[in-house]
């Protein structure tokens, strides 16, 4: 294996390492899990940059799926949101 391809593994697997030890704490903090993922990103960017300079291949992470919801039910989640606050603001009856 190349130096810098094994330099950038083993980097990779220790920010992954830390980003479990962290997340797996009760309770997690906010601000170490941010700074932990931004952690693997930065080192995965580094490993798929690496292995393209070295041997051509591309990202061995593009085919991966983000986590959370898809654009097109955020956008149906916001447009329920604002219709609901658009009826809790409006005028206001008051039957007696």
């Amino acid at each position: 294996m190349s130096k810098k391809i094994d330099a950038a593994l083993k980097d990779l697997k220790k920010a992954l390492n830390k980003h479990a030890e962290v997340v797996s704490s009760k309770p997690v903090s906010l601000k170490k899990a941010q700074r932990a993922t931004a952690k693997v990103a930065a080192a995965a960017t580094n490993y798929a940059e690496i292995v393209h300079a070295k041997s051509g291949m591309g990202n061995p992470f593009d085919d991966m799926l983000q986590p959370g919801l898809d654009s097109g039910t955020i956008a149906s989640l916001a447009a329920e949101r604002d219709s609901i606050k658009n009826q809790l603001t409006g005028p206001i009856t008051v039957s007696k």
